[in-house]
């Protein structure tokens, strides 16, 4: 009988065993060589596309929905929360449909067209040019506007630029002015064209780099403030692309992009339910997120390759998690719902933008509201707040401070469909002399303990957190209902004289902060 009970315990404790991770993570502070965690990174994107503008950023100033100017006061607040650095309008696909003369003047005599990418609704573009940048004045980031290359012209694009931008008294300023606006916006970031090897042209690369050289010719800068001029880039794996356009453009673009999504193919539900997903999906999710890694990785060598000296940035302007669209909804209007799982997608791909912001000095998640990954969800006069909201917030401590390098020592990474899903991800940084450092355990059934220690480790350091994760993975924020998925204080730290140990729960993200 003991003996049984000897190896039903020993049973037991294997058990216990294999459900408990166990990692170590060093913060090289003192390696720290001033490189800066571009705020840029934790950017925005909105689109005219479903419920972003219209019911999600705009509502108009005579709406029953409580607002600012016309925008939407409840979503107004939550992104001035979430301290958004820079916001990317008006595509997207739309960009390249958008003729931005159809969005000024007296809203009642705007141009009303039909949005033929995007389901067909009609466009009444009462949220234009001056919608859009005063918006981004009030929120306190910089606008990124997207101009219409594939079926606008040079001409159009430079008077656009010059209407935002310019002071003098020419025809087109003085239009801005007699529109309500005296200064200019100092508009600093431009996209020359949008996907120009899909919506926005179906072209090639070389003849897309020949048009950009023209379309920047014009696009000029004003009172010396620089135009940071940024070539359409290649979707996700397209390496000849990026080949061609470092080539053939090279210096005379400040950046080019890239679009990675979360996505399983774009054949009719080829794409997966954004709540109804088993295990194996989950982890086929997880290791399409980390699959942007080595693609950026080869990205960048393109790059160094072509531009040793680092002129061109890379931006990831459209980045995030592509489900279908949920049940009932117009299937041109992308709204999805977001789950922890879409949370566990953000945290990682953040960490590792952050490992590579050599290179990387933006990032647009898509989209802002109502559309794909969106932060904010509404539907009438209700708002909710998506478990990728709360990883932004936790997240933005990160924005301008300084990156410090960490050595994981953790079990190998599991393997799915895509590639590597990894124990533990990890990124810090120190600001004003307070390191936060974000993990994430993406394991569905086990917890971690993670040790932490640092160059000037001193048992007398203060450490709190807070830490995102749910019930269920399946979990997500709905109306008219206690959310779910939110953040909350994290309990599970330990000190000792030598380092500080967490209890990281499964499918958890935590950030803490030590002072």
């Amino acid at each position: 009988m003991k003996k049984l009970n000897l190896t039903l315990l020993s049973c037991l404790i294997a058990l216990a065993a294999s459900a408990q991770i166990k990692s170590t993570v060093h913060l090289h502070e003192n390696a720290a060589d001033g490189t800066i965690i571009p705020k840029e990174i934790y950017g925005q994107f909105s689109e005219h596309l479903g419920g972003c503008i219209y019911g999600g950023l705009w509502v108009g100033k005579d709406s029953e929905i409580p607002n600012i100017d016309g925008y939407r006061l409840d979503v107004f607040n939550a992104l001035k929360k979430l301290q958004v650095p820079v916001m990317r309008w008006p595509g997207g696909c739309f960009a390249d449909d958008y003729h931005w003369m159809d969005g000024i003047g007296p809203q009642e005599k705007r141009t009303k067209i039909a949005n033929n990418n995007w389901g067909g609704t009609m466009e009444d573009n009462s949220f234009g040019t001056h919608e859009f940048l005063n918006l981004c004045e009030k929120l306190g980031c910089e606008p990124y506007i997207s101009g219409n290359v594939g079926s606008g012209t040079p001409e159009e694009l430079a008077k656009w630029v010059e209407y935002m931008n310019s002071d003098a008294p020419s025809t087109v300023a003085d239009m801005r002015r007699a529109n309500g606006r005296q200064e200019p916006w100092h508009v600093k970031y431009l996209g020359i064209g949008n996907e120009a090897w899909g919506c926005g042209g179906n072209m090639i690369p070389e003849y897309y780099s020949a048009l950009f050289r023209r379309y920047t010719t014009y696009t000029r800068d004003y009172k010396g403030e620089h135009l940071y001029k940024i070539a359409s880039g290649a979707s996700d794996y397209d390496y000849n692309w990026t080949e061609v356009c470092m080539k053939a453009i090279g210096a005379r673009m400040d950046a080019i992009a890239v679009h990675y999504y979360t996505a399983f193919g774009w054949s009719p539900g080829a794409k997966g339910h954004a709540t109804d997903f088993n295990d194996e999906i989950y982890y086929k999710t997880i290791s399409k997120a980390c699959n942007i890694e080595p693609c950026i990785q080869k990205h960048i060598s393109i790059m160094d390759q072509l531009d040793p000296q680092g002129h061109v940035d890379l931006l990831v302007d459209e980045w995030g998690t592509w489900w279908e669209v949920e049940p009932g909804t117009n299937p041109g209007h992308l709204f999805q719902q977001s789950t922890m799982r879409d949370a566990m997608v953000a945290a990682l791909s953040l960490n590792i933008f952050q490992k590579y912001t050599r290179r990387i000095k933006m990032a647009n998640i898509a989209q802002v509201v109502n559309v794909l990954q969106s932060m904010i969800l509404t539907k009438g006069d209700q708002m909710v707040l998506t478990p990728t909201y709360h990883v932004f917030n936790m997240y933005k401590v990160h924005q301008d401070a300084e990156f410090i390098p960490v050595d994981v020592d953790a079990p190998a990474p599991v393997w799915a469909e895509y590639g590597a899903v990894p124990s533990v991800s990890v990124s810090a940084s120190r600001k004003d002399g307070v390191m936060h450092v974000s993990l994430v355990n993406p394991s569905l059934d086990k917890s971690q303990t993670v040790t932490l220690d640092w160059d000037a480790y001193k048992a007398g350091a203060k450490v709190s957190g807070v830490i995102l994760n749910a019930k269920d993975v399946h979990d997500f924020n709905d109306f008219g209902k206690e959310a779910k998925v939110v953040t909350k204080e994290f309990t599970g730290i330990k000190k000792n004289s030598k380092a500080v140990v967490v209890e990281l729960p499964a499918a958890s993200i935590v950030t803490l902060e030590i002072k």
